[in-house]
C-alpha cells in the first residue's frame, strides 16, 4: 500500500446530507448536551434523564454508558468509520462492536462525554437517533445492495426513504414496543425479512417500475415467529402510504399493558393473518393517498443523492485474478469463503471476517477500523457495509486487485476465511456488559471460535450459523441459527440451551429446543459431538441444515446427550 491513499470524491452507496440535514443534528446535539448538564447537575433526575438519553441512543449498561451509533442500512464512507476510530481511541477502551443491526456500539462511555461524541458524529453526518425506544428503528438493508449479481432491485434508495419517513415520526415516536423494518432487493433473503416486524423484499413491477412484497409479525424473542407473507403487488408510489396504515394500526390495537405481548407479532397472531390485513386495509382505504404517494421523481432525487461508482476494470481483470487464485491456495480459500458475485465485469465484493479464531465476534480495533478505512478508498471506492452477521463488506473490488486487498487484510489480522462456515458466529455482548443477560454469550463464542479454528476443518464442515445470545431477548438471533445457544440462568449458575433447525433465509424457520440446558464447557463438547454426527450422516453436499431437516432432531440429541 503507498502511504497516502487518495480519498474519493464522493463516496459510493452513500446518501449525501445537505445543510438541512446538518443543521438539524448540530441543533440536537445542543439540545442532549444540556439535558446532560442538567443530569450531571442534579436537576434531572434518572427517571427523567433516561427517556431523552435513549432518543439519543445511550444505555446504561451493567458497568458503564453504552452508545449506540446508528448506521443506516449498513453503510459507512471512510471518513466516518476514521471518526469511530478516533471515537473508540479518544472516549472507550479502543474498539467498537458492531451488531446484528448494522449498527456500532461503544461500551464504556462517560456521560459527560456523550455530547462531545454526538458533535463528533454530527460532522461526518452521522448520529445516534431512535437506535433505541419504543420507534421505528435503524432500518436495516442486504449488505450487498447495489452490488450483487443476483440483485433485481437496489433497496437503499427505499432504504433511505425509509428512513426518512420514519425518522422523529411524530405519531410512531412511543409505539407499543420497538418496531424493526428489513429490506432486500433480492430473491435470495440476505436480511432475514421474515424474522422482522416488517420485511420488504423489492422486485420489478411489470409496468417497469418496483413494487414489493411484504411480511409482518416476524421476530425472535419470548415468541419467535416466522412473519406472514401480507401482500406481493404493493406498488412502489404506495410504499409509504400502506406502511403507514401497517404501523398505525400497529399503534392503536398493539398491547401496552404487557411488554412481553406488545410487539406487533402478537397482534398479527391475536387478530389472524386476514383480521389484520382487513384492518390495514381499511385504514389504506381512508387515507390521503394524495398526501403519501410517492412519486417517481422523488425517488429519483433520492436516488441522485448516492454516489456512483466507474465500475470500468480492465479488460483481463479476470484472468489476473484466477492466475493469482491458482499461485496462491490460502488466498483461494479465503476467496471461496469471502468474495460474493458482482454485477459488474472485472469486479467482486469482498467480506471482512471480523470473527477471528478465538475473538469477540464483531469487535474491530481502532487500528482495524482505520485500516479498513485506508483499505476502502484504495480498492472500494471508500465505502464499506456493515452486515447483520457482525461482519464489514467492500462491494465493489477489482479482481485484478483483490490479491493485495487480501495481503493487506491478512496484516492486520482481517483475512479470517470463515464467513458462512462454523467460525462466523453471532453473539451479543451478554452477560459481560448487558443488565438483561443471563450469561455471558463472549466467552462461550470464544471457545468455539478456537475449538474449530482449523480453515481445513471449517472447509470440510461447510455451510452452517451458530448463533448466540446472552438471554432470550435474543440479540444473537439464536432463534434462527441452525445451532442456537441461549444463555439460561439456573440458580445463578450460567447454562445454554441447545436449538437447532432455524433458518434466517427465504427458507426461514424457528429452532426447535433440542433438550436440557448444559454448562458452558459441555456446551462446546456437545456442538462437537453434532458436528460430527452431521458429517457421518449427510450425504452428498448436504448443508447441516439440509441433514437436520432430513433425519429430524433424534439423531443430534442422541448425540448431545447419551455421553453429556
Amino acid at each position: 500500500m503507498p502511504d497516502t491513499i487518495p480519498a474519493p470524491a464522493l463516496p459510493v452507496g452513500h446518501y449525501g446530507y445537505d445543510q438541512v440535514d446538518r443543521a438539524f443534528l448540530a441543533d440536537r446535539v445542543e439540545q442532549f448536551r444540556d439535558q446532560v448538564a442538567r443530569r450531571i447537575a442534579g436537576t434531572l433526575s434518572e427517571d427523567e434523564f433516561k427517556p431523552l438519553r435513549l432518543m439519543n441512543g445511550l444505555y446504561l449498561q451493567l458497568h458503564a454508558y453504552m452508545l449506540r451509533v446508528a448506521i443506516p442500512y449498513g453503510v459507512l464512507d471512510s471518513r466516518q468509520m476514521r471518526e469511530l476510530a478516533h471515537i473508540a481511541r479518544t472516549y472507550d477502551r479502543d474498539y467498537g462492536h458492531f451488531t446484528t443491526r448494522q449498527n456500532l456500539q461503544f461500551n464504556w462511555i462517560r456521560l459527560e462525554d456523550t455530547p462531545d461524541i454526538l458533535a463528533r458524529l454530527a460532522d461526518v453526518d452521522m448520529h445516534a437517533i431512535q437506535t433505541s425506544g419504543n420507534c421505528i428503528r435503524n432500518v436495516t438493508c442486504d449488505q450487498f445492495a447495489g452490488a450483487a449479481q443476483d440483485e433485481l432491485v437496489d433497496p437503499r434508495v427505499h432504504a433511505e426513504i425509509l428512513r426518512q419517513w420514519s425518522t422523529l415520526h411524530p405519531e410512531f415516536t412511543f409505539l407499543p414496543r420497538k418496531f424493526k423494518i428489513a429490506i432486500s432487493g433480492s430473491p435470495n433473503d440476505r436480511v432475514a425479512a421474515r424474522f422482522h416486524d416488517i420485511g420488504l423484499v423489492a422486485k420489478p413491477a411489470p409496468d417497469g417500475g418496483t413494487q414489493f412484497d411484504v411480511f409482518v409479525g416476524g421476530g425472535m424473542g419470548r415468541t419467535p415467529i416466522v412473519g406472514v407473507h401480507l401482500r406481493d403487488d404493493l406498488p412502489e408510489e404506495d410504499l409509504l402510504a400502506y406502511l403507514e396504515a401497517m404501523v398505525r394500526v400497529y399503534n392503536e390495537y398493539g398491547r401496552r399493558d404487557n411488554i412481553y405481548k406488545a410487539r406487533i407479532k402478537i397482534l398479527v397472531q391475536a387478530l389472524g393473518t386476514e383480521g389484520y390485513r382487513q384492518k390495514v386495509d381499511a385504514e389504506f382505504a381512508s387515507m390521503n393517498r394524495a398526501r403519501y404517494r410517492l412519486p417517481p421523481e422523488t425517488v429519483a432525487a433520492i436516488r441522485a443523492r448516492f454516489g456512483t461508482p466507474d465500475l470500468n476494470a480492465p479488460d483481463d481483470a479476470a484472468a489476473q485474478f484466477d492466475r493469482a487464485r491458482r499461485a496462491d491456495p490460502a488466498f483461494d480459500r479465503w476467496v471461496r469463503t469471502n468474495t460474493h458475485p458482482h454485477r459488474a465485469p472485472g469486479y467482486i465484493s469482498a467480506v471482512i471476517s471480523l470473527k477471528p479464531a478465538g475473538g469477540i465476534p464483531g469487535d474491530a480495533t481502532s487500528a482495524q477500523m482505520d485500516t479498513v478505512a485506508d483499505l476502502a478508498d484504495r480498492y472500494a471506492f471508500g465505502e464499506i457495509r456493515v452486515t447483520h452477521m457482525q461482519n464489514l463488506v467492500l462491494g465493489h473490488v477489482r479482481q485484478d486487485e483483490l490479491h493485495a486487498l487480501w495481503q493487506a487484510l491478512r496484516a492486520a489480522d482481517l483475512a479470517s476465511a470463515n464467513i458462512g462456515l462454523i467460525g462466523d458466529i453471532i453473539a451479543c455482548p451478554g452477560l459481560d456488559y448487558c443488565a438483561l443477560a443471563n450469561a455471558r454469550s463472549i466467552p462461550i463464542a470464544q471457545k468455539l471460535g478456537a475449538r474449530f479454528a482449523s480453515p481445513e476443518l471449517q472447509e470440510t464442515i461447510g455451510p452452517i450459523e451458530i448463533k448466540i445470545s446472552g438471554c432470550i431477548n435474543a440479540c444473537g438471533h439464536h432463534h434462527a441459527g441452525h445451532i442456537g445457544i441461549l444463555g439460561v440462568d439456573k440458580k445463578g449458575e450460567e447454562f445454554f440451551q441447545l436449538t437447532l433447525g432455524g433458518s434466517p433465509g427465504s427458507d426461514a424457520s424457528v429452532g426447535q429446543i433440542l433438550g436440557p440446558a448444559l454448562p458452558e464447557d459441555a456446551t462446546v463438547d456437545a456442538i462437537a459431538r453434532l458436528v460430527d454426527a452431521y458429517l457421518v450422516h449427510r450425504t452428498g453436499g448436504e448443508r447441516f441444515l439440509d441433514t437436520y431437516r432430513r433425519l429430524g432432531a433424534a439423531l443430534f440429541k442422541d448425540a448431545v446427550y447419551a455421553t453429556a
